[in-house]
């Protein structure tokens, strides 16, 4: 069976989107795997499928699977490629369009010059909630990891835009261990689901410089959360102002947040291509 198929970035961070409106087709975690293999499937940093509403509250349901085949609770960038892909398929004539993660509704408005906002929701800093493990709430937290048999304690601070988040602000943004430190503390037990691991360069008060090891993918060229999750902790250390541009490896996000207001992002999308590929 031969599926069709939409090829998508948002400043590289690449997807494959999948019209689950009509007709719903099964992918198993292999499956997955397969098809986010470069040499051998299509290859993605995730996989987006786009279904029938299921509350009422929203136009659609929006997924995410991580290249390991794990459903995830949210993705900025992808979120943006849905808005787009609605948008050029004729699927609704709605903005902003409402869609419906696994935990919560998104906002996505499509702006005059084709950027997409993506209302994120109000960050979540309880512990439990986000999840981590600890006995008190506070700013920063310190947590030991070990990398290649040597223990390293890492700073950070932890919060929730649907997805866990930990921010590490760092000196020297081109230098840091991203992939070390973000396999350790990505997989560390006080993190039951995991963490996205982000590291954050201020480069000034409206400006960062961001790389972030998102979980089940590895560094990827963007992170819409994770532009949000690092805005939304300079703005707790009152390091950062109300809009900031975040600068990444594929390129900039704008992310706006007032303290105890929901989180907006916006940026841009790309279609590369469509086609077909057999099951």
């Amino acid at each position: 069976m031969k599926i069709p198929f939409t090829k998508m970035h948002g400043l590289g961070n690449d997807f494959i989107v999948l019209d689950h409106t009509k007709k719903k087709i099964e992918l198993s975690p292999k499956k997955i795997c397969g098809l986010a293999d470069r040499n051998f499937g299509i290859g993605f940093d995730q996989l987006l499928t786009i279904e029938e509403a299921s509350s009422p509250e929203a136009d659609f349901d929006y997924r995410i699977f991580n290249t390991d085949g794990t459903e995830v609770e949210h993705c900025g960038n992808g979120a943006r490629c849905c808005a787009t892909y609605i948008k050029e398929k004729n699927l609704s004539d709605s903005n902003p369009i409402i869609v419906k993660t696994i935990n919560r509704l998104l906002s996505l408005k499509i702006n005059e010059n084709n950027d997409v906002s993506v209302d994120m929701g109000v960050p979540e800093f309880i512990p439990q909630n986000i999840p981590f493990i600890a006995e008190t709430k506070k700013t920063l937290y310190k947590k030991e990891v070990e990398i290649e048999g040597v223990t390293t304690e890492v700073e950070f601070i932890t919060l929730s835009l649907g997805n866990p988040h930990a921010v590490i602000f760092v000196e020297d943004l081109a230098n840091a261990a991203v992939t070390d430190i973000g396999e350790a503390l990505g997989n560390h037990s006080s993190f039951p689901n995991g963490v996205n691991v982000g590291f954050a360069e201020i480069r000034s008060p409206n400006e960062i410089g961001l790389r972030v090891f998102e979980r089940g993918a590895g560094e990827t060229l963007a992170c819409g959360t994770g532009a949000c999750a690092a805005v939304v902790a300079g703005r707790i250390l009152n390091k950062l102002g109300t809009t900031v541009k975040v600068t990444l490896a594929g390129g900039a996000l704008e992310v706006k947040w007032e303290k105890g207001m929901s989180v907006l992002m916006t940026g841009p999308t790309k279609i590369v291509y469509e086609g077909a590929i057999e099951l």
